[in-house]
């Protein structure tokens, strides 16, 4: 009876506090930390400011370059400026930001945020009709603030750098053009280890996953698809195509592909809705195309390593 009692008692002490904390809410709008913004400003060498919110903002107008959207002159203030903020997390702090930038800039631009142990999480267009065409680089990462701040320099630095070697956008990428002709398509089945659809000239792989949308079983016939297209010769090649990606596979997949030295043209989603949530990263990138087919391998290696379940 005595230890009965003391369990009685025990438990309801133990059910009055969690009464008495339920009814104390949580503030969660409560800033975690206080970042210091002069000291990240003067790490990325950029201009800070703090918000009323605690976050602190980068910034950098692009007006080095002059563009136009729909035949009119654009200004930086109208949508051409890249930006990074940063807020307090218990572990330092997380970023986000947007970067502009011109077509021969994103391969740079990635590789530098990627050795600045910063994430890509976005690569787009903007406008329609933009002369020379721009596009925008979202970023993301988590850790010590003044590491970030340094990630988000050398992705600018880098874009400098080359505006710096070479004022005006690129027109194309470096390297020569492949032209018409005949690619063997058995070399290519055995390093992807997929069956190729050949259709004028084109060597074509299309790997499928599985899904669902509104409650309905969807899978690659309705776009669920990483695939890989092979044009010109077995001397010189380009590839284009596309990685379907859960959330967790998107890293991985970048990062393979550019030490391959496949280069990044898109970063987006197709669907809303499905489950899971699908990303695609679109490609291009030119060679021999067993070189070129290895590298595609090596970015499927390392998204199953990331746990590619679907």
């Amino acid at each position: 009876m005595k230890n009965d009692l003391i369990i009685v008692v025990v438990g309801a002490m133990i059910m009055t506090a969690a009464l008495l904390f339920a009814d104390r809410p949580v503030d969660a709008s409560k800033p975690i930390g206080k970042l210091n913004a002069e000291r990240i400003g003067q790490v990325a060498e950029s201009k800070a400011t703090t918000t009323p919110d605690g976050v602190v903002r980068l910034g950098w107008a692009r007006n080095d370059v002059p563009v136009t959207v729909d035949g009119m002159a654009f200004k930086p203030a109208a949508g051409l400026g890249s930006w990074a903020a940063l807020t307090p997390t218990k572990h330092g702090a997380m970023v986000m930001g947007d970067t502009v930038v011109f077509q021969d800039e994103v391969t740079p631009a990635m590789d530098a945020a990627f050795a600045g142990g910063l994430e890509v999480t976005g690569l787009h267009n903007h406008f329609f009709y933009d002369e020379p065409k721009v596009y925008f680089m979202h970023i993301g990462g988590e850790g010590d603030p003044e590491k970030l701040a340094l990630g988000v320099k050398a992705t600018w630095d880098a874009i400098k750098k080359l505006r710096k070697d070479q004022p005006q956008p690129a027109t194309r990428f470096s390297g020569k053009v492949p032209r018409a002709g005949t690619i063997a398509a058995a070399p290519l089945e055995k390093i992807l280890g997929h069956k190729a659809l050949v259709q004028d000239g084109v060597v074509k792989f299309t790997i499928g996953r599985e899904g669902s949308m509104h409650g309905v079983k969807v899978g690659g016939s309705m776009g669920l698809t990483t695939w890989a297209a092979f044009s010109g010769s077995d001397d010189l090649a380009a590839v284009d195509g596309d990685f379907i990606m859960t959330a967790n596979e998107v890293q991985p997949v970048l990062k393979a592909s550019r030490k391959a030295n496949i280069h990044i043209v898109a970063l987006h989603n197709h669907m809303v809705g499905e489950q899971p949530a699908y990303y695609f990263t679109h490609f291009w990138a030119k060679g021999r195309p067993t070189e070129l087919a290895a590298g595609i391998q090596s970015a499927l290696v390392a998204q199953r390593a990331a746990g590619m379940t679907h």
